[in-house]
């Protein structure tokens, strides 16, 4: 078993892609996590951070989907990832 690693770029794809599908801006998701800029959100879509537990956890309530559903593994192939979306 190999150590479990996020893919940063993926699942910043990832983030973006489930806002798209549920038609949310990122003034939306600032709005909802109350931040003063958006600067984190696009930090976020372009996988040069990973959202905190807390804020992935509320992520997941606001998009409609598991944790999981929205963090893409390191090791996961290509045909993996298409699946998975």
């Amino acid at each position: 078993m190999t150590f479990p690693v996020i893919d940063m770029e993926a699942t910043g794809r990832n983030i973006l892609r489930l806002r798209k599908a549920c038609g949310l801006s990122v003034r939306d998701i600032q709005q909802f996590f109350g931040f003063e800029a958006p600067r984190v959100i696009y930090m976020w879509q372009h996988g040069q951070c990973l959202p905190s537990v807390d804020n992935l956890y509320a992520l997941s309530v606001l998009l409609g989907v598991p944790m999981n559903e929205i963090l893409v593994p390191a090791n996961q192939n290509d045909s993996e990832r298409q699946a998975a979306a």
